[in-house]
């Protein structure tokens, strides 16, 4: 299976090169200035941007389901990624002339009170109902978005907003890109802890119980789910429905392991945002549809399906 998944990966990063609106050929590529300059500038660093980002979220959702110990949520759905724009407009006004990096530390910063803040709500919640957590992130990440709407409308700053609400790579060139290998890092250090995040996912009580120092890697997991959600957000905007679907999927075919399903996870969700992102741009082509609202449609879809095929794993 991870075969598959991995040669199905090569072909959409093959193909993800050559479309678009400037001619590119595998041929020429190598004895034209300017269409190797094309695929350096431009189609590898949106490329590595999508494989990157969609990782990045699926591995984020994955891991934010195993804090809140539920299937139903993820950053762009409990108020992670609308921290992190809220993060990003504070930014904005305090410090105009902020760099990029310092626009992620403080969208981070913000994305990690905002996550922590979901979390001691979604604790207070039933266990036994467990559509109402996703229901009160829908709600409060409503809250926290109307709330930097009116402050970006308050500032003339309407515009600048709408970039980080709707997630695109049309923007994305050589130097624009690069802090999402900060995701990538953040991946590994998913993977190495794996095992104790799935300890996390037994409950406190059996967590101590087995030795585990609960708080720090509660920590530990609310800083790699703020840290990936807030730089895909300054770089790409906000992307839904992928750390959602994605681990959801995976769980039924690879299981609850984190370890033996957070290749898998990172490998679909790289695909899933390099196929819409090459579906966006072949759908009214010259021109582009942005990757959230593709993603928008697919994620929703797949949601539904997930929802109307209610049957444990094994």
């Amino acid at each position: 299976m991870h075969l598959c998944v991995g040669l199905a990966l090569a072909l959409l990063c093959a193909v993800s090169l050559f479309v678009g609106v400037g001619e590119l050929s595998a041929g020429r590529l190598f004895g034209d200035p300017e269409q190797m300059r094309l695929m350096l500038v431009s189609r590898l660093p949106r490329t590595l941007a999508a494989v990157l980002a969609g990782a990045g979220l699926a591995i984020a959702g994955l891991v934010m389901q195993t804090l809140a110990r539920n299937r139903f949520v993820e950053p762009a759905t409990a108020g992670t990624a609308q921290s992190a724009e809220f993060g990003i407009l504070l930014g904005v006004l305090v410090f105009p002339a902020a760099s990029l990096a310092m626009k992620s530390l403080l969208a981070s910063l913000a994305a990690l009170a905002g996550t922590l803040v979901f979390l001691v709500i979604a604790r207070r919640l039933p266990p036994q109902q467990p559509f109402l957590v996703p229901l009160v992130g829908l709600v409060y990440g409503g809250v926290v978005g109307a709330m930097v709407t009116f402050i970006a409308w308050r500032a003339d700053l309407l515009q600048m907003i709408a970039v980080w609400t709707q997630g695109e790579f049309s923007g994305v060139l050589r130097g624009r890109y690069e802090l999402l290998w900060i995701a990538a890092a953040l991946v590994i250090l998913a993977w190495w802890v794996a095992d104790r995040l799935t300890i996390m996912s037994l409950g406190e009580q059996v967590s101590v119980g087995l030795g585990l120092d609960y708080r720090r890697m509660l920590l530990l997991g609310l800083a790699i789910v703020s840290v990936i959600s807030a730089v895909t957000v300054v770089v790409i905007g906000n992307i839904p429905f992928v750390g959602l679907v994605v681990p959801a999927v995976v769980a039924r075919l690879a299981g609850d392991n984190l370890r033996g399903a957070l290749p898998l996870v990172g490998v679909c969700g790289a695909g899933l945002v390099l196929a819409c992102d090459i579906l966006g741009r072949v759908l009214r082509y010259p021109y582009e549809i942005p990757v959230g609202t593709v993603l928008g449609v697919v994620g929703a879809v797949i949601f539904l399906w997930l929802l109307a095929r209610q049957t444990p794993h094994g």
